[in-house]
């Protein structure tokens, strides 16, 4: 069942995006009065449909072949490769007869949607659950993973600023691309002393392989608690807000991990908790239980709330990160610095970010994240793309004149060998990934 919900939010996010992308095709040709033929959701290869209807002179369906989709603009030469229509002179409803700027705005459409798309999805997350974070001042320290030990930190080191920056928030400092993406400049206090460490220019290999959770966990002081669950044992046992706790079975804790492996090891045990309250100490006791668990938290969040109007510029802010993570990315790819095998993911490795549990939350989240990566991908200047078509417009309005058709239909060509050897690819890799 777990598997069938992944693959139905992978379809779901996915077929919104590619509707949306064609949508704005669509509704900025019809502005211009240019004829559309065709709105396809997945590609109908050999002309294989699921479904099908037409209105007002366009054919809408559904392909077979889930791989993206198309609008069909009359006398354009694009991925189906019709230039029957190209033989005849140029009607007034055709793409060619339009201005240059007009067939610009065209191409651009898909790409300007998809951007607006992902500013308003986290602009409406932003609004509507506002930032959760951590305080690094309440920390008690970092605990290494996997990666974090590769670069030369350990357990009990706090990082005290990025690039000069002092850090305040865990996820938004700590745990930011700045850092996992490579080459940041971490300012670490060890025992008492301050040090540099640099993160690796091919850093992202290690966290594409590992996930960023194996650079850093917090590791938290015991702070005063904050909440207490209804009807658990904390709360059976008397113990109440603002309470600190400084032992469990008369041994010390003065760090989270502590206090949860002496839990650990007196499960099936009476619980005998020191506590300082209101400056007083006292001891409160639990029944013997196997579950290894009080239920109450002391971890110190961060929550931010933010106005309607005062979220959109976080929300974009958000939003245009996908795409500068995306060129940096790319630009460590063409360096040499982090594999392709590494970096790249395909539909496999997308639906397993989805997860096989529907969290509204993280599916929105999901889908504005892949709103802007779908245009920043379109906006590439590979032919069969709209960064193609896009490239070849902008050398027509420099240099006065169209590029010719023969040229223009061997370059759709070769864009097109490009994305299947690419999608070839990511399919091959995220199989290898799942395999290994």
């Amino acid at each position: 069942m777990g598997i069938i919900i992944m693959v139905l939010q992978v379809l779901l996010g996915l077929s919104l995006l590619i509707i949306l992308h064609e949508l704005g095709h669509f509704l900025a040709a019809r502005a211009f009065g240019i004829k559309v033929e065709k709105f396809y959701l997945f590609f109908d290869a050999w002309g294989f449909k699921l479904f099908k209807f037409n209105y007002k002179g366009c054919e809408y369906g559904v392909g077979w072949l889930p791989l993206g989709g198309y609008v069909k603009i009359a006398g354009m030469i694009d991925e189906s490769m019709d230039t029957e229509q190209l033989k005849g002179e140029p009607q007034p409803w055709e793409f060619r007869s339009k201005p240059a700027w007009q067939r610009l705005i065209v191409m651009l459409g898909g790409i300007i949607v998809n951007v607006i798309v992902g500013i308003v999805v986290f602009w409406m997350l932003t609004f509507s659950y506002g930032s959760t974070d951590l305080n690094t001042k309440e920390l008690y320290g970092l605990k290494p993973g996997i990666i974090g030990q590769k670069v030369g930190l350990q357990e009990g080191d706090k990082i005290l600023a990025v690039n000069g920056k002092e850090t305040k928030l865990f996820y938004a400092d700590i745990m930011a691309s700045e850092v996992l993406m490579g080459d940041a400049e971490l300012t670490v206090e060890r025992a008492g002393q301050e040090l540099k460490i640099k993160m690796p220019a091919d850093i992202l290999n290690d966290v594409s392989e590992h996930k960023k959770n194996e650079f850093v966990e917090p590791m938290f002081k015991m702070l005063p608690v904050n909440t207490i669950a209804e009807g658990s044992r904390a709360a059976k046992m008397g113990l109440a807000v603002g309470d600190s706790i400084v032992s469990v079975n008369h041994t010390a804790v003065v760090q989270l991990d502590e206090y949860k492996k002496q839990l650990d090891a007196n499960k099936g045990k009476e619980i005998v908790l020191g506590v300082i309250r209101k400056g007083s100490a006292i001891e409160l006791k639990a029944p013997a239980d196997t579950t290894g668990t009080l239920g109450f938290s002391n971890i110190p969040f961060v929550q931010q709330k933010y106005g309607f109007i005062e979220a959109l510029p976080i929300g974009a802010a958000k939003a245009f990160s996908v795409i500068t993570d995306n060129i940096k990315g790319f630009g460590k790819i063409f360096k040499g610095e982090v594999r392709a095998d590494k970096a790249l993911s395909g539909p496999v490795g997308i639906a397993t970010m989805f997860g096989t549990e529907v969290d509204w939350v993280r599916f929105w989240g999901l889908v504005g994240m892949l709103s802007m990566a779908l245009a920043f991908m379109n906006i590439l200047p590979i032919p069969a793309l709209d960064g193609g078509h896009v490239i070849f417009l902008l050398i027509e309005m420099i240099q006065g004149k169209p590029l010719s058709e023969k040229f223009l239909e061997r370059a759709q060509m070769v864009g097109f060998f490009i994305l299947v050897a690419l999608m070839i690819f990511v399919f091959g890799n995220d199989i290898f990934k799942l395999t290994k």
